[in-house]
């Protein structure tokens, strides 16, 4: 049923207006809107945090539908709900999740996460950006680049340094959620980017803005435990989202290699033709069983930080690697707008470096199959599927 409706929405009213939404570099005004009237940005959220009450399957089920049409509407699932909804709802306190899990969860208010710096990507750790206890308040400072929904979003999930002289600097930082109305706060947008033309990307620049300390999320120092574990949320979405480019690469190299014929006959009757598609569809069912299954432990509620990244590395890797291919298909045309593979490939190439380079999560499983790297507890665990609780 969800992945009906939202294939519907997709297909039906985003699906017209991308290639020129793409071609303006603008987001269409009713994307968010009517995402969060159809209950889209709280698909796996319980009811009685505004959410729709489904489990996380459902969750990256809508964001392979949601990708088929265009990288740029699953960016929204990452960020609002990988990012930012779902840590409130695993570490946020009852009150904070009343004043701004709910609203985000109806799409009343849009919610974004400001990790990345202009000079820090990976090396978290290596923030420069700060929070200075001041009484009953914090003091933020810092620019957050690279921002997806930087000027549609109301809220931020904002990580900052609280303790310069902490010993390891990983436990120095601390999260806070961020209403982006605050003096001091200034946003923009990035344009000329070579993908995902049709989102929203831009900057967070904070000056001496005020938070109180009920805007902390988290206990003071766990910034970093919080960070890792919207990493965990929103790759999963990168790589159902994947999964589904995969997919529209496979299906339109389908539809035009039997419509182009060369040399007497249908391409798609060539071997090399085969060959490509075969790979298509080898990589799309791994992906969407990679995906799937680290659906289901998040539904059991069992940590999945490793079977998430092993997901989202080998999805965003095939769907570059599928559009590629799927441009090779439709040759010149390929390298064209007229068709939509061209955008594909340009979309694809960001899923590769966001949430993890590749580089990053192949250091990773290296680390888990040599046993240099295990996950601890985490204080607040993301919360098991529970239909009773959920639908409630």
């Amino acid at each position: 049923m969800v992945q009906k409706m939202v294939r519907e929405f997709a297909q039906k009213e985003v699906a017209p207006v991308i290639k020129e939404c793409d071609r303006q570099q603008q987001m269409a005004d009713f994307v968010l809107p009517r995402m969060g009237e159809l209950g889209i940005l709280g698909i796996c959220l319980p009811v009685k945090y505004g959410g729709q009450g489904m489990d996380y399957i459902s969750l990256g089920l809508v964001c392979e539908e949601l990708e088929v049409v265009d990288t740029s509407l699953r960016v929204v699932m990452s960020v609002h709900v990988g990012l930012n909804s779902l840590a409130l709802f695993q570490w946020a306190t009852e009150d904070q999740k009343q004043r701004f899990l709910i609203p985000q969860a109806q799409g009343k208010k849009i919610a974004s996460f400001g990790l990345t710096e202009p000079g820090v990507g990976s090396d978290v750790a290596a923030m420069v950006s700060t929070a200075r206890r001041k009484g009953d308040d914090y003091v933020l400072n810092g620019e957050k680049m690279w921002i997806s929904l930087a000027t549609k979003s109301h809220h931020c999930l904002w990580v900052g340094r609280t303790n310069p002289d902490a010993a390891d600097p990983h436990e120095g930082l601390s999260a806070f959620l961020v209403e982006l109305d605050r003096p001091g706060v200034t946003t923009g947008d990035i344009h000329g980017k070579l993908g995902v033309r049709a989102g929203s990307t831009g900057w967070i620049s904070f000056q001496d803005v005020h938070v109180p300390t009920a805007n902390r999320i988290g206990e003071e120092g766990e910034g970093f435990k919080i960070a890792m574990s919207c990493l965990d949320n929103g790759r999963f979405t990168v790589a159902s989202g994947a999964t589904g480019l995969i997919r529209a690469c496979l299906e339109a190299s389908v539809r035009y290699a039997k419509e182009r014929h060369a040399f007497g006959k249908e391409i798609a009757r060539t071997q090399l033709i085969q060959q490509k598609i075969a790979k298509m569809v080898q990589s799309y069912e791994m992906a969407r069983l990679l995906y799937l299954r680290a659906g289901w432990m998040k539904n059991e509620g069992k940590r999945n930080s490793r079977e998430t990244s092993l997901a989202k590395w080998f999805a965003t890797d095939a769907s570059f690697d599928a559009a590629s291919e799927a441009v090779q298909v439709h040759g010149a045309y390929g390298y064209s707008d007229e068709y939509d593979v061209e955008r594909y490939l340009r979309n694809s190439k960001g899923a590769v470096i966001y949430e993890g380079t590749s580089e990053i999560h192949q250091l990773m499983q290296a680390g888990y199959a040599l046993g240099y790297r295990e996950d601890v507890p985490l204080r607040c665990e993301l919360p098991a599927y529970d239909p009773a609780f959920w639908t409630a």
